[in-house]
């Protein structure tokens, strides 16, 4: 029976996201047979592997899943919270699969966020190599000056010293009390966002997701969810090179 890295096996077996995976193999939390293992160690689907004790079951075959939620604001973006906030797992009824998301908002951020058990496909879209696009629409309070969006447009030095790259921002409203923003960008450095207009000296007052490479959020109500079309899957597998 073929051996496969192990990260590659939790993650294909919907346990979580790859890199979470490897996040956890370095913290000795993952076993093998009953031995701890590394990184770089590989498996075979009929060995027995744990997590914190746990064991994790391993299908022959998975049966994948591809799912869009709209994420309300106050759930953090993670399967389990210590702090007992509310997860976007809590939104996901109905769900046999175990899903897991795909990248992340922070909790005061809204709007598209899409899980998948599917571990090459997800890791398909977080990898930066794959540019795909992130669409925002960014309400700011004013005054907002040409230079800050020559600013952001161009790219800026966040707080820890990294220089985003460019990115594609439209003025949608201008009003007295409000300014809203569409920011395109190809990284997924987190607050990503709200970290460049803090950069510039803009307070950011709402942060939606609208899009993610082809796909779109749409008219789906905050808190509901629904599968990805067929249509959408592909636009997607198309976007990270893997048709």
């Amino acid at each position: 029976m073929e051996k496969i890295r192990i990260q590659k096996l939790l993650s294909d077996a919907g346990y979580c996201s790859r890199r979470k995976a490897e996040a956890l193999i370095a913290a000795g939390k993952v076993k093998c047979n009953g031995h701890p293992v590394r990184l770089g160690d590989r498996a075979t689907k009929a060995d027995l592997l744990t997590v914190n004790g746990e064991r994790v079951d391993i299908p022959k075959r998975t049966a994948h899943r591809y799912i869009m939620l709209n994420k309300p604001r106050g759930y953090v973006t993670t399967l389990a919270d210590e702090q007992g906030r509310r997860c976007v797992t809590d939104l996901l009824t109905g769900i046999a699969e175990r899903v897991y998301p795909i990248g992340r908002l922070d909790r005061n951020s809204e709007g598209l966020l899409l899980f998948t058990n599917d571990g090459a496909f997800a890791n398909g879209i977080m990898h930066p190599s794959r540019e795909v696009a992130k669409s925002y629409r960014v309400t700011v309070r004013p005054p907002v000056s040409e230079e800050q969006l020559t600013q952001m447009s161009a790219g800026v030095t966040l707080d820890d010293g990294f220089k985003t790259a460019p990115a594609n921002i439209v003025t949608l409203v201008t009003e007295p009390e409000r300014v809203v923003l569409q920011v395109t960008i190809h990284e997924g450095k987190k607050r990503e966002i709200r970290r460049m207009c803090d950069a510039v000296g803009l307070e950011v007052a709402r942060l939606r997701r609208i899009a993610i490479g082809p796909v779109k959020l749409g008219m789906l109500k905050p808190g509901h969810w629904r599968d990805l079309t067929a249509e959408e899957l592909r636009a997607l597998r198309m976007a990270i090179g893997k048709p």
